[in-house]
This record gives structure tokens, C-alpha cells and sequence, in this order.
């Protein structure tokens, strides 16, 4: 079997299911020519990746701007994977919002999917499904295996679902879908911008000002490098927090994706504690 990708999407090549090799054989030679040009028909050899079989998960409705180490990161909650292929636009690089991954362990494909399935993620709800599942509703006996994968996530599972919930629970407030009183602003500044004390001066009023529209303001932090231009967490990242999750929501609908600078702002909710710990990475 050969894989091939045509403009982003696996084309698969196989033999025929009434394949007659005698018949085969007088036809002429069955290996493939080494010397075929697939570039030449815009064509791209690849593999199967481990990403075959009944338990080849379908992961949609990922954000965008989720990192492919991020995704697997995600997926790795609850096991180790043995293949993974987060889809991309074939111009830009650009992830396309769904991926495909296969559990070394089958045994937690189900507590996977039932675990995942329906998770928001930023303005997104995540598909989690076996691939081969199609969007018809599951048969009697596949309710009764979630069902039963959804109780093992809520009573007990094994330590690694355990760990895989706390993991998705920091992923989530990572992707900005859980309320905090604090929002992160990304790619609204430039490092550049914040060196000099006047100008870094005015940065703050700015944004103090335009988040004072949406509530309550309680803090602004925007790190900065060091005196000697030594990196800095966080440094690039303005951070508001608001008297209440009213106000952050407010700021947070209305700052995502506008732009500042002529840069597209991203902004997420950011975890109380860390920000109360000074921890802006």
C-alpha cells in the first residue's frame, strides 16, 4: 500500500480486493519504479504512520493557532501515542483544525474520545471519535463502551487518565475556555516597544485605558526585558485582571483578534494562581 498527499489530503492506493497475482504478473513488472517523478504530478510519498485500523481517532474542532506539540500534549493525557498527523494546509503550514492519532494502548481509545469529545476549547467544541465512526450516531453496544470509558474517567480510570485530566485541565485554561479573572494578551506588543521607560510608560496607560472599558481593572502587567536585555518570561505579553470573570469575559470577546500595531491580538483567560505567583510564561 502507498499513501500520497494531494493537496493536504491522504490519497490511499491499493490493490483491487479481487487482485489475481497470475493475472498481475502477465501485465508486467508489480514493484514500484524507483525512478517515478511524483513531484511532477504534485504528488508527495508518505507512510501510514501507524494511523490505520478501527482505532485510528479523529480529533476536529481544534483551534487554529494550537502548536502540533500542544495537540499531542493533549492527546498524550492518556497514553502514549503511536501514530499522529495534525492536518495542514499544504500553502501555508497552517494547521487546518483536525488531526488523527492512534494509542499505542487500544485499550483507552474509548476513555479517550468519551473524555475529549465535547471539551471546549476557546470559541470551539473538540469531535473526538474512532475515525472509521463517520458522523452516524454510535451503535447500541459503542453507547455502552462510552458510557462505561466516561465512568472510568469520572470514578477512577488508571493514574495516567488521572494525570490526563489534570493535564487537560491546565491545556484548557492554556487555550483560554475557562473563566479567570485574568486574560492574557499575546502579539499585541512588540519587545522593542517596551525598552525604553517613556514609552514603556505609555504602553501601560494605553492598555490600562482600553481595559478599563470592559470593567473593573485591578492590575496591568506587561514584563519587560532586563536592564541589560536578558530574556524575561513573558516578555512580548500584556496581562489584565478584572474585579470579576464578567469583566474579563467582556475583554477577552472584545480584544480577541483585533489589532494593535497591525498585529492580530490573541487573547485567553490565564490561570489566578500563576499570575498571582508572578508567573508569566
Amino acid at each position: 500500500m502507498y499513501i500520497y498527499g494531494v493537496q493536504g489530503a491522504p490519497v490511499k492506493v491499493r490493490r483491487p480486493s479481487d487482485y489475481n497475482p497470475s493475472l498481475a504478473a502477465a501485465l508486467g513488472p508489480s514493484q514500484p519504479n524507483p525512478n517515478l517523478n511524483l513531484a511532477a504530478v504534485g504528488l508527495t510519498p508518505g507512510s501510514a504512520g501507524g494511523l490505520e485500523g478501527p482505532d485510528r481517532i479523529f480529533v476536529g474542532g481544534l483551534p487554529y493557532y494550537f502548536t502540533e506539540a500542544q495537540v499531542r500534549e493533549l492527546l498524550e493525557s492518556f497514553g502514549l501515542l503511536r501514530g499522529f498527523d495534525l492536518v495542514k494546509d499544504r500553502e501555508t503550514g497552517n494547521s487546518k483544525g483536525y488531526a488523527f492519532c492512534v494509542y499505542q494502548d487500544l485499550s483507552v481509545t474509548d476513555i479517550a474520545c468519551a473524555a475529549l469529545n465535547g471539551i471546549k476549547m476557546g470559541d470551539k467544541t473538540l469531535t473526538v471519535r474512532r475515525a472509521n465512526q463517520g458522523a452516524a450516531q454510535p451503535r447500541p453496544e459503542q453507547e455502552s463502551v462510552l458510557l462505561q470509558a466516561q465512568q472510568q474517567v469520572a470514578l477512577q480510570a488508571a493514574d495516567v487518565v488521572n494525570d490526563g485530566l489534570r493535564q487537560l485541565q491546565r491545556l484548557v485554561y492554556q487555550a483560554g475556555s475557562l473563566p479567570t479573572k485574568v486574560i492574557c494578551l499575546s502579539q499585541a506588543i512588540n519587545e522593542d516597544e517596551l525598552k525604553d521607560d517613556e514609552e514603556y510608560e505609555d504602553i501601560l496607560d494605553d492598555m490600562r485605558g482600553e481595559g478599563e472599558k470592559y470593567g473593573k481593572l485591578v492590575n496591568v502587567v506587561i514584563p519587560r526585558p532586563g536592564p541589560n536585555n536578558e530574556p524575561y518570561p513573558g516578555v512580548g505579553k500584556v496581562f489584565l485582571e478584572y474585579a470579576d470573570t464578567d469583566a474579563s469575559s467582556k475583554a477577552r470577546q472584545a480584544l480577541n483578534g483585533r489589532k494593535f500595531g497591525g498585529n492580530t491580538v490573541v487573547a485567553v483567560f490565564y490561570p489566578e494562581n500563576k499570575f498571582a505567583q508572578g508567573e508569566y510564561a
